[in-house]
């Protein structure tokens, strides 16, 4: 089946309906063309709502406050149902629209619309209504070996919701809108409150456009197909979506998928929920609500605060997305892959994070809070412009498993370290603030391409670049500030130079690299204190003698605190050096755990004590 069967077209809407409806076993493709702004002109049988209710037409029988539809059909429903239900019994290969044009509808002890049987179900919400839709706190079962139904509007095959009207369904029992097969939504306007979850389709949901606001106790969205591999994922490609959710705001059992839309999640209460005690962080508690009496387990074996997981991968292609969310922002147990889009992260835990691998391709990223900003074992950016802040590692390449929970703190993810990580900076814009290690890779880093800046830490702990193997950088200009004590320089085997000048500078202070010639190799302001400055760029030339400076001031213009164009001036001398390999040290580590340089990683990479000791202080530029 298409993913694309509600792209509502209003030319191709008219032109169906003008020609009547006499046909009621239309085929999918064609009963794909839902009206928005369905009238009830346009409908085979109209159903008048209220103390007696009133049907004009076939294919509906009434039993007591039971409204039955037992066929194919367009069917218009208006009007206010109170403890009824509306109930779709048609046959397999039926489709039936119910069009909704100022409905109110409740029922106290089991689903409101319930589609028990058809081949597809449609609501459409008629051009200017609005339609309220709410269940009660308890649902009596015919069949006691059965919860079907279980949400307020629930359907056991394919659920299409469509039109410009607006749906407010208020769902006191369990989910909200349920379909065991596939959910799709278009141009609706919905309002949903839900003591557990908002949307769930067993097999999929797709979100084409509409504007739809969330407010659930359990999951925004989830999709839980556990058996085909082919389903059980989220698809967004369009429209204004607002989650408040006290679990994960979107689950997909296999991929989430967004291509477009304005995506605004808070999940688990916000970042700020990381900031509570070990007793209460976390313990969101999803309740679902069963004969009047609530209960902290789920039918899901781990719950979780996620914004958006896809435990095979999550995917994201374009759109504006604001996240914040107690537990990871993105996260997949599989991959992530983003290729574009503006993310605004605010996480009590990790940013990003994947088991497997991380791919950045593209996109607008700032993760403006996070325990560790972007995790997987394998990292690669190849573009994009992205900023990091974290509490714990910036960047962090790890194997495992991230077993992280609602009954978890941050960093106590069960992310056990393989050796195996591997951090590829290909190209883009990275910038770096961490409290722990700046890029920490338990095993190798490549840099190709691109810039990266890394401010911190400031505690000897920790280093702004942490790794188990190699680092080899051939091209890109990197920058990593922070503490001197376990302070590590790319390795001799890098195609490109790069200069270590251990020396004490204070948080947007400059420091500045010139050759004998006075031309400019950099100017930089770290945001915070550091004592280790590492350079890594194209224009650090073997056998070129420089000079290096701090304090003073530029006249150019800073980008993250590097400044390029203009002219500086006014700074202390200090050491000088001579470039003749691949990793040149200037001055000395202070020391700390480890030793010079930490003694981690390749021992080429470790600072000597030769070329630029410290020196007394020289005149100023």
């Amino acid at each position: 089946m298409s993913k694309k069967v509600i792209a509502i077209l209003s030319i191709v809407s008219v032109l169906a309906f003008t020609t009547g409806c006499t046909n009621k076993n239309t085929s999918l493709n064609n009963s794909n063309n839902i009206v928005a702004s369905e009238s009830v002109e346009n409908v085979d049988t109209n159903i008048i709502l209220g103390d007696s209710i009133s049907v004009e037409g076939d294919g509906v029988v009434v039993e007591n406050n039971k409204v039955i539809i037992n066929s194919a059909g367009t069917y218009g429903i208006k009007g206010t149902l109170n403890d009824g239900q509306i109930i779709v019994n048609a046959g397999d290969e039926d489709n039936v629209k119910l069009v909704l044009n100022g409905t109110n509808i409740s029922c106290s002890n089991s689903a409101p619309i319930y589609v028990m049987n058809a081949k597809n179900a449609y609501i459409v919400l008629a051009d200017g209504s609005e339609n309220v839709v709410t269940d009660g706190e308890n649902y009596v079962y015919e069949d006691e070996s059965s919860d079907d139904p279980n949400a307020t509007i629930f359907s056991k095959d394919d659920l299409f919701i469509s039109g410009t009207g607006k749906l407010t369904v208020n769902s006191n029992f369990n989910n909200a809108i349920t379909s065991k097969d596939d959910l799709e939504i278009g141009e609706a306007t919905i309002e949903i409150t839900s003591v557990s979850d908002g949307l769930r389709g067993k097999d999929s949901i797709t979100i084409v456009s509409g504007n739809i606001n969330i407010n659930a106790n359990g999951d925004g969205m989830k999709s839980n197909n556990t058996e085909d591999t082919e389903k059980g994922y989220v698809l967004i490609e369009g429209g204004v979506i607002n989650i408040t959710s006290g679990e994960d705001g979107i689950q997909a059992e296999t991929k989430a998928t967004i291509t477009d839309g304005d995506i605004t999640i808070n999940s688990g209460g916000g970042s700020e929920n990381s900031s509570k005690s070990s007793s209460t962080w976390g313990n969101w508690g999803k309740t679902i609500v069963s004969g009047g009496n609530t209960t902290a387990t789920t039918e899901d074996d781990t719950a979780s605060a996620k914004a958006i997981k896809g435990n095979v991968l999550v995917k994201i292609d374009g759109g504006n997305i604001n996240i914040d969310s107690s537990d990871d922002s993105i996260h997949s147990n599989g991959n992530v892959e983003i290729n574009g889009g503006v993310i605004n992260i605010s996480s009590g835990d990790d940013g990003i994070h994947a088991d497997s691998i991380v791919d950045i391709n593209n996109g607008d990223i700032n993760i403006s809070k996070s325990y560790e900003g972007i995790e997987g074992e394998t990292i690669n950016i190849n573009d994009g412009i992205i900023s990091v802040v974290a509490s714990d590692d910036g960047i962090n390449a790890a194997g495992g498993n991230d077993g992280s929970s609602i009954n978890g703190r941050p960093g106590q993810n069960n992310f056990a370290s393989s050796g195996n990580g591997s951090i590829n900076l290909n190209g883009g814009k990275l910038v770096v603030d961490a409290s722990g290690d700046g890029i920490d890779a338990n095993g190798n880093i490549y840099m190709k391409d691109g810039i990266v800046i890394v401010n911190g830490p400031e505690d000897n702990g920790n280093g702004s670049l942490d790794y188990d193997g190699t680092f080899e950088v051939s091209g890109g200009t990197l920058i990593a500030a922070g503490s001197s004590g376990m302070a590590q320089s790319p390795s001799n085997s890098s195609t490109q130079n790069s200069v270590n000048v251990f020396t004490s500078v204070s948080a947007d202070t400059l420091i500045h690299i010139e050759d004998e010639s006075g031309n400019e190799l950099i100017t930089f302001s770290p945001s915070k204190n550091a004592q280790s400055v590492l350079i890594s760029s194209p224009n650090i030339k073997t056998g070129t003698t420089y000079k290096v400076y701090t304090g003073g001031e530029s006249t150019g213009t800073s980008d993250n605190g590097l400044y390029s164009g203009g002219s500086y001036s006014g700074g202390t001398e200090g050491d000088s050096f001579t470039v003749s390999s691949s990793v040149t040290t200037v001055g000395q580590s202070t020391g700390g755990m480890g030793g010079p340089g930490g003694g981690r990683g390749n021992q080429g990479n470790m600072p000597t004590q030769g070329a630029g000791m410290q020196q007394e202080q020289r005149p100023t530029r």
